[in-house]
């Protein structure tokens, strides 16, 4: 499927590769370069370029002219070095998209292979060429081809273990020349800086051929620039797995090789490097290898781990932002609860204060409404009447809160005192339950105290008692005769002390003064300590007071002799004064 917006020059580079002959097209594909220089690298611009250039198979075009005979190429070797170069960039940074197993399962180790097959054809031109400006140009294409290829091994890194797999890689490491076996062993030792580990994932016979090529080259080639990148190769190769190490030392294969280092010539160019080889090498350095290896390990244990607990806590970072955020509503919510509740408080304070206000204002307004309504001669009584009650209000207040005081002050020494009788009554029952278990248990011991002298003395006394005291027997009849005769005697007696009781009291009242004129002890004679005769006493002074104080409308039904004739002077009397029925005097 043709992606849509694609770039105008990719369609007309397209379609002039899709008439043009053959022969023109390497030449044709070189403007793709033009194309993809003219973009900034790391752009969405040129991401969708190279989308666009693999959708219009320019890509397939490119390998296809790469595996041509180079004589049939217009440009010989400068276009192919040319277009490798665009065929690596444009397959770096490529994302295929639906075509995506296509393009790294076949399109990628072919792009791979081609730069290698290219490789040798370029090592065999130049060991064939005679002239030297001929050899510097086959060089230069070489280098640029291995470029690319390791451009290509940057961006895709699993196709490092397919090269290294290569006949061809290996043909091209085992060559004689100087300059091509340096630039292979220089790309070999960046390949291995970007990932080493590929390198113990080919065949073992592979891995042997690398090693021996570069051991050769390192003791063979007189050039010392070949021995400096041999010996840097083969020392990140000791230090990067250690299985390559233990091979170097203990494999019959390289049975000599420290003592042939040894005898190189150290130079001032690459003596540091020999050193340190000839260090990792050593059986000594074999147990700090082991150690670093450890701490390596260990290394990389800690890493992972440090890593799994802070993937660990930044996967319950948002749940713990979650709850923070969750904690600051709650607390934030309950704040404004509470300053509501309270400005509900002050507002609910605030209505009261002003209902007061305003029921006194009335409460006044209505005083002052009666008191305009009352006669002028009955002012002050009644200003009287409601100083009186006023008193009684405040003393009837001060003396609850008074007893209440009084009643939290004991509170204390009453729960003692019901505490102490609880415990005392468990241990009295306790107690007694112990006493009853002892002598539920008591063997018999018989009587103490009593003799047979003793007892027969008891008989003589109970005898002689019975002698002078003969029972006297009476029969049923006279037995109920006696009894009604008691009764008729018990009742009359109580009958004349009820009668004599109401005598005495009629006669103390009877020359009594009133009671606003009486002084002394006098009024105490009016006090009963029964109960019912008070509340009796109580109910009735009541019932007189409010007849007294009705209105004159309730009493027109009534007739002149049932008015109950009593001064309006005499009703000033406090009430507590009047009758304290029951109660002791304070």
């Amino acid at each position: 499927m043709k992606p849509t917006g694609t770039d105008p020059r990719i369609l007309s580079l397209a379609a002039e590769v899709a008439k043009s002959p053959e022969q023109n097209v390497p030449v044709i594909l070189l403007k793709l370069k033009e194309i993809i220089n003219s973009t900034p690298l790391g752009s969405s611009e040129l991401k969708k370029i190279k989308q666009d250039i693999y959708c219009y198979d320019l890509i397939q075009y490119c390998l296809l002219v790469l595996s041509q005979d180079c004589s049939r190429i217009q440009g010989g070797w400068s276009t192919i070095s040319q277009l490798t170069q665009i065929l690596s960039h444009c397959c770096v940074g490529l994302e295929p998209g639906e075509d995506s197993e296509e393009f790294y399962s076949e399109l990628l180790p072919s792009a791979a292979e081609n730069f290698l097959v290219l490789g040798r054809r370029l090592q065999t031109c130049f060991i064939n060429a005679a002239k030297g400006e001929e050899k510097d140009e086959l060089l230069h294409f070489f280098q640029v081809v291995t470029e690319s290829l390791f451009w290509l091994l940057g961006g895709h890194v699993q196709l490092v273990q397919n090269v290294l797999q290569s006949d061809h890689f290996l043909h091209l490491l085992q060559t004689d020349d100087v300059q091509i076996g340096t630039i292979v062993m220089t790309m070999l030792q960046n390949i291995l800086h970007i990932n080493s580990g590929h390198l113990l994932r080919i065949e073992a016979k592979k891995l042997h051929s690398i090693l021996d090529e570069v051991v050769f080259k390192l003791l063979s080639t007189p050039s010392p620039v070949l021995r400096n990148t041999a010996i840097k190769l083969l020392l990140l190769m000791a230090e990067s797995h250690h299985e390559i190490l233990i091979l170097l030392r203990r494999s019959s294969c390289y049975r000599g090789l420290r003592s042939l280092l040894n005898k190189q010539e150290i130079g001032s160019e690459f003596s540091h490097e020999l050193r340190q080889l000839l260090g990792v090498l050593s059986p000594k350095s074999y147990q700090e290898v082991e150690e670093q290896k450890l701490h390596k390990a260990a290394c990389v244990i800690q890493a992972y781990w440090k890593g799994f607990q802070t993937r660990k806590r930044i996967k319950k970072l948002p749940s713990a932002v979650t709850t923070l955020q969750r904690n600051f509503r709650m607390k934030r919510t309950k704040i404004l609860l509470k300053l509501n509740r309270q400005k509900e408080e002050e507002d609910h304070k605030l209505q009261l204060q002003l209902q007061r206000q305003r029921a006194m204002r009335l409460s006044r307004e209505l005083q002052l409404s009666m008191l305009e309504i009352v006669h002028p001669g009955d002012v002050e009584k009644h200003n009287q009447e409601i100083e009186e009650k006023s008193a009684l209000i405040i003393q009837k207040h001060w003396k609850g809160y008074r007893e209440r005081k009084t009643f939290h002050q004991q509170k204390q020494t009453h729960m003692e005192y019901k505490a102490a009788i609880i415990l005392q009554r468990a241990a009295l029952t306790f107690l007694a339950k112990c006493h009853k278990r002892k002598e539920l248990f008591a063997p018999w011991q018989g009587f103490q105290g009593l003799t047979d002298a003793h007892r027969v003395e008891l008989k003589q006394q109970v005898d002689d008692y019975v002698r002078r005291h003969p029972s006297s027997q009476m029969s049923d009849v006279a037995s109920k005769d006696l009894h009604a005769q008691a009764q008729e005697q018990l009742q009359s007696y109580l009958l004349g002390t009820g009668l004599f009781h109401s005598l005495v009291y009629f006669l103390f009242t009877t020359g009594a003064p009133s009671l606003k004129e009486a002084e002394g002890k006098e009024p105490k004679v009016f006090i009963s300590r029964s109960r019912p005769v008070a509340a009796k006493a109580k109910q009735t002074h009541l019932t007189t007071l409010k007849h007294i104080q009705a209105p004159w409308w309730k009493k027109l039904g009534e007739e002149p002799g049932n008015e109950i004739d009593i001064l309006k002077d005499e009703l000033s009397v406090e009430l507590e004064t009047l009758f304290i029925g029951g109660t002791k005097p304070p």
